[in-house]
């Protein structure tokens, strides 16, 4: 239902939702394990350290059908919704968008009056996911001026290309295909913007046959997976340009804009290079009129006993940092980096994007390592830091284990776990873990993590 006045949530500016109460609440994707029989579920998870459930899961919705392997998911309205040219300005931050990346099911999901009871109020079969775009295998989703978008990794058949499409942020309908004018563009994984300069980027994964059943080696040697960044003309939805990182650099993933919408930059992140098995952090940005690239941050592979390393690494007698996620905190000051393989976690002073700054530094599970958790520090943990999220202060930041089934029993072949903890963020730098909050589950694998009222990633700004 349309508000009278723009829901509260919704901020001008990243400054603005920079003063934001703080949350009390996470919504976390939660997947079945090979094997479970459980239907996927939706967790609400309390993260107000004032409550007596501090830490515990309160609330969830299970999924009407089975083998929707839940994964990235956002809102249907955000703060973009108050751009000047936006055709939506009274919709409220009420719904999440939840694709199943397995089975292409979208949920919509609705979160009031009660967060810690969500409901599924619609769900769009994968038949007409497929009818209205030609796409599969739903994956990101952001929630954009006047509609919402949604990337897919591929076609319906588990080829390519893959691509963007839109619902309507009201109705929910499906629109249909964004691309006018593709181009090169073949692989799809995330997708970001710069809206004061009318400008999209894509990144690169492979498509649902060359991801579904784990990382294929040969592919991955053969340097067969996604190195690319492509721009895009945001209003025409016409491809501009294809920046290449090098065929050794594989799996170009996740994206993160400046939240200033007058700066012209942004950070993506590379699995890792089949040269030396480092991970990487680019930085693209405005270049005389066009869009450059420079690698900012190389982080390599540590050396391991191949007694304690899956038989994909045995070989290599080492384990890669395998960086599957990172964010920016809504002042632009901190880059978050996971890496999943080591379970390092990395925080590092972007203030200047071309010369970032190590800041801080924790370590929890890791492929060799196994670290624990300090509030059970006898417990060996599988997984890794993996999907991050941070709070819109940026005091508080908090990440899951879990990556993607198929590839969480090549990597963690004795079985993943499943976890989320919470790190307390340093004003000027530093991070270290909230040791009461540790959140286990024997259930479900956890993934995706959004924040009660936005987070660092789920909204953009059109003022500074």
């Amino acid at each position: 239902m349309p508000l009278l006045k723009p829901d509260p949530t919704f901020y001008p500016s990243p400054k603005l939702a920079m003063q934001a109460p703080p949350e009390k609440c996470a919504f976390v994707a939660a997947l079945n394990p090979p094997g479970s029989k459980l239907n996927d579920a939706l967790l609400v998870v309390d993260v107000d350290p004032e409550s007596g459930t501090y830490g515990q899961r309160v609330g969830e919705v299970t999924m009407p059908e089975f083998g929707d392997e839940l994964h990235h998911f956002g809102w249907s309205a955000c703060s973009s919704a108050l751009c000047p040219y936006a055709p939506h300005p009274h919709v409220e931050r009420r719904y999440l968008v939840v694709p199943g990346i397995r089975s292409s099911r979208i949920h919509i999901i609705d979160t009031k009056p009660d967060p810690r009871k969500p409901e599924i109020v619609k769900v769009i079969e994968p038949e007409e996911v497929f009818a209205r775009t030609n796409y599969a295998r739903p994956h990101t989703v952001h929630c954009g001026p006047e509609a919402i978008y949604v990337s897919a990794l591929g076609a319906p058949n588990g080829d390519g290309p893959g691509g963007i499409f839109m619902l309507d942020c009201e109705t929910f309908e499906i629109l249909g295909q964004w691309e006018i004018n593709r181009g090169s563009q073949f692989f799809q994984y995330d997708f970001w913007w710069h809206l004061g300069f009318d400008t999209l980027l894509t990144s690169e994964w492979g498509t649902p046959n060359m991801i579904e059943n784990g990382v294929q080696p040969d592919l991955l040697l053969a340097s067969k997976y996604g190195h690319q960044i492509h721009v895009w003309d945001l209003r025409r939805r016409r491809h501009l340009q294809a920046l290449d990182l090098g065929k050794e650099q594989q799996m170009v993933l996740e994206m993160r804009p400046a939240h200033d919408p007058t700066k012209a930059y942004g950070f993506v992140s590379v699995v890792v290079s089949v040269k030396d098995l480092s991970a990487s952090i680019w930085l693209w940005y405005r270049n005389n009129g066009t869009w450059d690239l420079k690698k900012v941050i190389e982080i390599p592979a540590e050396p391991a006993d191949p007694a304690k390393l899956p038989a994909l690494l045995k070989d290599f007698k080492a384990v890669p940092p395998l960086v599957t996620d990172i964010n920016l905190s809504l002042d632009d000051k901190f880059l978050y980096v996971s890496c999943w393989g080591t379970g390092e976690f990395l925080q590092y002073d972007v203030s200047d994007p071309f010369n970032p700054k190590k800041t801080g530094s924790v370590r929890i599970g890791g492929i060799a390592n196994r670290t624990p958790h300090p509030k059970n520090p006898e417990q060996p943990l599988a997984g890794g830091p993996q999907m991050v999220e941070v709070s819109r202060d940026g005091k508080r930041i908090y990440f899951t284990n879990s990556l993607y089934a198929a590839w969480d029993e090549q990597f963690y072949p004795d079985g993943v776990g499943s976890w989320m903890v919470k790190l307390d963020a340093v004003r000027n730098g530093g991070i270290g873990f909230d040791e009461n909050f540790f959140v286990e589950s024997s259930d479900y694998r956890v993934h995706q993590v959004r924040l009660e009222g936005g987070d660092s990633s789920s909204d953009s700004f059109c003022f500074p």
